[in-house]
């Protein structure tokens, strides 16, 4: 694929196409200023939007840019025609691709921005490659499979001068700027422990690859839908939605909830990178007597402890407990017996030196413990608030990619979303640690990555005290896949 490296951000956006046309050779974008000729200003306040992954999540990511009203889908891509059925029905003049490279090659003249709504494991390849077209992006959560992917991302953000935004809508929300207001007020004193949890997975975890090759679907791509992963013949049930549960494509309970849960701490409490990680997780077993061991696969619950250094807005180091597959920290002593903890299956918690505050699933419903304080909270507003909150969240990267980059402020630009996810996958190399084997001469078999806390070097972006899990901070691609970087 040729790739544009000029540091030309907006360059030909005025000239885009605003309208479609639909003729017998197919839908074609035309820029602006061929159809008014010479001396033809285009109006600057239509986005076109190409979206790679058009289904399940990409469906509603397409239709939340378009329904903001100052975005047209020129172009839709995905490796399943019968899962991007929808889409294409929805937006009949968007020219339809299988292979978002070809997409790229072919259409990057006539686009403005892309989406991309696809499995984690693809993520980074495709804002990459259309970041360096100089291409306003929109990524779903987590930002990326692995840290080096993150950190480079957030440096192509920079460099090109792009805006972007990762699909943490709960970001938006006025929970958020709410809890940023208590604490810049003092209301819970200095934050030193958080705590987040979910109910996820729910997808199965912990359990071995099938052995029982499956016909591929006529309407899938399989090849296309690997992408950067190693080859493997295709299973029943792991894909639409399953896949999220195998390291070699999904990041687990922590990618699918720990952007939505932990965004507040970090923004409320300025974090940024940890400093060093440790987890324990839960077992199966095979049989009542014999513990399985799947490498392959994410655990069925984990708890991991992440250490960030102290920040301008803390005295000290925070300690941020992340729990999932229904694991939930104590119950807080403010809390009624029959109050919900969190919103039930989901939360976060913040606990101060003054007292304790914690909020719902995207940072929802946030309240000060116990609850009898939320009736006489008077903290003046003093961040503005998103319109329409989550919802919202779709239609502000849609303004601020029309106004250009560094003119508008987004919710979760990648160099928010960027530490944030490494954060996220900084804790999945403790819970990978776990499982990772070695035989001594005899062949008896140990686990050196279990008990034991894995000290980070954020500058050289790796583990120091155990060099074994380092493979992981960055994968290796299948061959004929790059970040072109």
């Amino acid at each position: 694929m040729k790739t544009n490296t000029e540091n030309k951000p907006d360059s030909g956006r005025r000239s885009f196409l605003k309208t479609a046309a639909v003729a017998s050779a197919g839908f074609m974008i035309v820029p602006r200023h061929v159809l008014g000729g010479k001396g033809f200003l285009a109006p600057s306040d239509r986005l076109i939007v190409a979206g790679v992954g058009a289904g399940g999540k990409g469906q509603s990511d397409i239709a939340a840019f378009a329904k903001s009203g100052k975005a047209d889908i020129g172009f839709l891509c995905d490796v399943d025609t019968k899962r991007a059925a929808a889409s294409v029905k929805n937006f009949p003049k968007a020219k339809f691709y299988k292979d978002y490279r070809e997409m790229f090659d072919k259409e990057h003249k006539n686009f403005d921005a892309v989406s991309v709504s696809t499995p984690d494991h693809s993520h980074a390849v495709i804002a990459s490659a259309a970041m360096q077209l100089n291409k306003h992006v929109y990524v779903q959560k987590p930002l990326t499979h692995d840290i080096y992917e993150a950190r480079k991302l957030t440096e192509l953000a920079k460099r090109f001068k792009v805006v972007t935004q990762m699909g943490n809508q709960g970001a938006s929300n006025d929970g958020p700027r709410q809890m940023k207001e208590w604490y810049d007020a003092g209301l819970i004193g200095d934050v030193h422990t958080v705590y987040a949890w979910t109910d996820r997975p729910v997808w199965p975890q912990g359990i071995p690859w099938s052995a029982n090759k499956a016909e591929i679907p006529s309407t899938l791509d399989w090849d296309l839908w690997l992408n950067t992963a190693p080859y493997k013949d295709f299973v029943d049930k792991l894909v639409p939605f399953n896949w999220r549960g195998w390291w070699d494509y999904g990041t687990g309970a922590l990618g699918d909830m720990g952007c939505h849960l932990l965004e507040a701490p970090f923004s409320t409490l300025g974090l940024k990178y940890a400093k060093d990680v440790q987890a324990s997780v839960g077992s199966v077993y095979v049989d009542e007597f014999k513990r399985g061991y799947f490498p392959d696969s994410c655990p069925p619950s984990s708890h991991v402890t992440l250490t960030f250094p102290k920040t301008e807005k803390t005295k000290g180091d925070v300690t941020v407990h992340w729990m999932d597959g229904g694991i939930q920290p104590t119950r807080p002593e403010e809390l009624e017996a029959n109050e919900v903890f969190g919103d039930g299956g989901n939360g976060t918690l913040f606990i101060g030196t003054k007292g304790k505050m914690m909020a719902s699933t995207y940072s929802a419903d946030p309240r000060l413990l116990p609850l009898s304080r939320n009736k006489d909270i008077r903290v003046p507003e003093k961040f503005a608030r998103v319109k329409d909150g989550a919802n919202g969240h779709y239609a502000q990267w849609v303004e601020a990619c029309i106004a250009g980059y560094g003119k508008k402020e987004l919710s979760s630009p990648f160099e928010i979303a960027g530490p944030l996810t490494e954060a996220l996958l900084m804790a999945n190399l403790a819970i990978r640690a776990n499982d990772l084997q070695v035989k001594n001469a005899q062949g008896k078999t140990s686990y050196p990555g279990r008990d034991i806390k894995l000290l980070w070097d954020n500058e050289q972006m790796k583990v120091t005290n155990f060099d074994a899990v380092n493979q992981f901070v960055k994968r290796d691609y299948r061959k004929g896949w790059s970040l072109g970087v």
